[in-house]
């Protein structure tokens, strides 16, 4: 037994840790398994996070000390949480909604202040301005709940876009009016302290959607590597959350409001949106929550029967307080029950915002040696902490959890995913050009139907074809390492092929494809072969939707999508689905879409957005003629993508203007981001009946074409 104490006796001296890396070690293995151990206790991994910290934080059995690795790590995660809530806000909902984000947030920070400023000077016989603190901390909250959102992919949902609103809300109204109370205690509280505080305040406002927006599109057009992408999104975040410190503002709403900022310029199936949640999710967030159970001393809530009495009232008043406006609002606003829980689950916890509050509380003197927080307050609301977050924590998880179940179950009665052939082939060739297609494909494809992308490589049968098909094998394996970033799937094929068109569908029946997505060719000059050598081939001998896109610049600067839709292209078979893949192109990239056609086909494609896609902001602009194709020519900025719906001939809506495409997209419309949609037909194709008797490659043109031609350009040169 003595042998025993013995060896534990000098196990125990060498604690508590100080050595950095032994802390970062141990920090790391309790982000390894605190999971796997709440997982078994059906317990919140967030909640592990914070007990781990309180286990071995110096009130628990003081194996770590909480040295500045915590301050530095804890501060980036809870500027990673409040960034990743401004980055996946549905900004579309926000400006639909702006007044029920207003009403919530007033609720949500007004209703527990005022309740706890009550129970507090009448109950815990506080003073007005400690009172006031008190109701300020308690009207103010953390997202500390917000990466269970995350993990159930419920970052768009309205009822979280309205708590995260909210939230920022309460906290900016809690901060102003902390602001104030510590400006009462100081000389230079008059008119002048106001004023200079809102001028800064504004400033920062304007100055931030003014330039950072600017930085972003220039750093993004000209650098491509994910390194480099992922740390000036980083230096943006710090950079604002710096700027709002020296203002008089916490740097969480910096933080938040360069979220917002950099929102539209980092869609949520990006590889970097990949990286940023990545990072965040498996060190910083987890660091930030293992620093906050450190703080907290559970001994202090056995001390007296008082302390007990006093962390009951705090905790019971201000959750309270929360559940009331999250229950009236969601009633006000007829949403579920379980949207009310996840109102109430969010904007229910405590924790980095209410120790900033307290921490300049301390420093607060009321008289000589007395200051505005005492002892009792100070482990009061240190141990409120604990509660609210396991509170806050437990519910989101229940509400999330239900909202998935009631989700799903609607999106299955509304979609039928049995018929639903979605299946996207990706003929790529050119390194340069790949990346793009494959960004776009990922951002067209159904997310909830999570099937793999077809990347295809077609080589000539010939000489080079050895080395041609190392190239391709090279590109599709950079092609799959780019979409796992995403996690998504990517199928790969290199083909050999005499004829390419062929080599294409036949890969597209073998792979059981339902469109194909293809780069085309930049011509600086007008060229007669304006669809190249294989191109005509393919929409001729397939009648499925293929879709030729050309980028001069990276999807995620793009402003503005402009649709040509030509007369009754509503009839054609593949309507709904080009419209679709538009839609969800315009929601992922939160930009607005623009279509021009008649109103007989301009009526069904805004009935099916309202219905389909209610937050994509679509815009309608009647256009008489395909002749007037032209001058849209005029409004096509850098900065926009140009999307022609064109037709095969013989279908419903073709007309004899389409033969003109080629020479007004390469007159008018030379070096812009365009797009060329041939619908799908359906039907009987052209590729499953070829013989002898019907060649497998020709022009569209005939001899007659090429005279009507000829003559056209020697009328204009007369």
């Amino acid at each position: 037994m003595s042998t025993f104490v013995a060896k534990m006796t000098v196990l125990l001296s060498y604690l508590p840790i100080t050595d950095p890396t032994f802390i970062f070690f141990v920090v790391l293995i309790i982000i390894l398994f605190a999971p796997i151990v709440m997982s078994k206790l059906r317990i919140p991994h967030i909640i592990g996070m914070v007990l781990a910290g309180i286990a071995i934080g110096q009130y628990g059995f003081n194996i770590l000390v909480r040295d500045n690795s915590f301050e530095l790590f804890g501060r980036v995660g809870l500027y990673y949480i409040m960034f990743l809530a401004g980055l996946e806000m549905d900004m579309e909902g926000v400006k639909k909604h702006s007044r029920r984000f207003l009403l919530f947030g007033l609720l949500t920070c007004f209703v527990p202040l005022i309740l706890t400023y009550v129970m507090s000077i009448t109950i815990l016989d506080y003073s007005p301005a400690a009172s006031f603190l008190l109701g300020c901390i308690m009207a103010s909250n953390t997202l500390i709940a917000y990466p269970i959102v995350g993990r159930y992919g419920l970052q768009k949902h309205q009822s979280v876009a309205l708590s995260v609103g909210s939230s920022m809300i309460s906290l900016f109204l809690a901060l102003v009016m902390l602001a104030a109370i510590s400006g009462s205690f100081s000389k230079d509280s008059g008119w002048l302290f106001w004023v200079l505080f809102v001028v800064k305040f504004a400033a920062f406002c304007v100055g931030s959607v003014i330039l950072i927006p600017k930085m972003t599109r220039y750093f993004l057009r000209r650098y491509s590597d994910a390194v480099m992408q992922y740390t000036f999104v980083m230096a943006v975040m710090f950079l604002s959350a710096a700027l709002s410190s020296l203002i008089g503002i916490e740097g969480v709403f910096g933080a938040f409001y360069s979220g917002l900022i950099l929102n539209r310029y980092i869609p949520r199936v990006s590889p970097l949106m990949n990286r940023i949640e990545f990072i965040g999710n498996a060190l910083f967030i987890p660091y930030f929550l293992i620093g906050v159970g450190m703080l907290i001393n559970l001994g202090t809530l056995f001390s007296s029967v008082d302390m007990v009495w006093i962390v009951v009232l705090i905790v019971f008043f201000g959750t309270f307080g929360k559940a009331v406006a999250a229950y009236i609002c969601s009633l006000l606003f007829r949403l579920s029950k379980a949207d009310g829980h996840m109102m109430f689950g969010l904007t229910s916890a405590h924790a980095a915002g209410a120790i900033a509050m307290v921490m300049v509380g301390i420093r607060l003197e009321v008289a000589p040696g007395e200051y505005l927080v005492s002892d009792d307050m100070l482990n009061g609301i240190i141990m409120m902490i604990l509660f609210t977050c396991i509170i806050s924590t437990m519910m989101t998880e229940h509400a999330a959890k239900k909202i998935v179940i009631e989700e799903r179950g609607k999106w299955n009665e509304q979609n039928d995913t049995k018929d639903d052939d979605e299946k996207i082939l990706l003929c790529v060739k050119y390194p340069e050009i790949a990346p793009h297609l494959l960004y776009m494909s990922m951002f067209m494809r159904n997310q909830r139907l999570n099937r793999d992308l077809v990347a295809l490589n077609v080589v000539y049968d010939d000489e080079r074809s050895n080395a041609a098909r190392e190239e391709g094998i090279r590109l599709l394996e950079l092609l799959q390492q780019t979409a796992s970033a995403s996690e998504v799937k990517v199928q790969t094929q290199v083909r050999l092929a005499t004829n390419i068109a062929n080599g294409i569908k036949h890969a597209f029946r073998e792979f059981g494809c339902s469109e194909i997505v293809m780069g085309m060719h930049v011509h600086t000059d007008i060229n007669p072969r304006f669809w190249g050598e294989f191109i005509q081939s393919l929409y001729n001998g397939l009648n499925r939707q293929i879709l030729l896109v050309r980028f001069v610049q990276p999807m995620s600067t793009l402003r503005r999508i402009r649709v040509a839709v030509p007369s009754r292209a509503e009839f054609e078979p593949g309507f709904h689905r080009w419209l679709e893949r538009l839609s969800r192109l315009a929601g992922q990239l939160d930009c607005r879409i623009q279509f021009h056609g008649r109103n007989e086909s301009l009526a069904l494609i805004k009935e099916y957005i309202n219905n389909r896609h209610p937050n994509v902001r679509a815009e309608y602009t009647y256009m008489a003629h395909w002749n007037e194709l032209p001058q849209l020519a005029a409004g096509i900025a850098d900065d926009h993508l140009f999307v022609v719906v064109t037709a095969r001939k013989g279908t419903i809506s073709y007309k004899t203007a389409l033969e003109r495409l080629p020479d007004e997209l390469q007159k008018h419309f030379s070096g812009k981001n365009l797009m060329i949609i041939f619908p799908d037909q359906h039907g009987d194709t052209k590729d499953e009946r070829m013989s002898f008797t019907e060649a497998q490659h020709h022009e569209e043109k005939s001899i007659y074409d090429t005279i009507l031609r000829w003559i056209h350009e020697k009328r204009i040169k007369n």
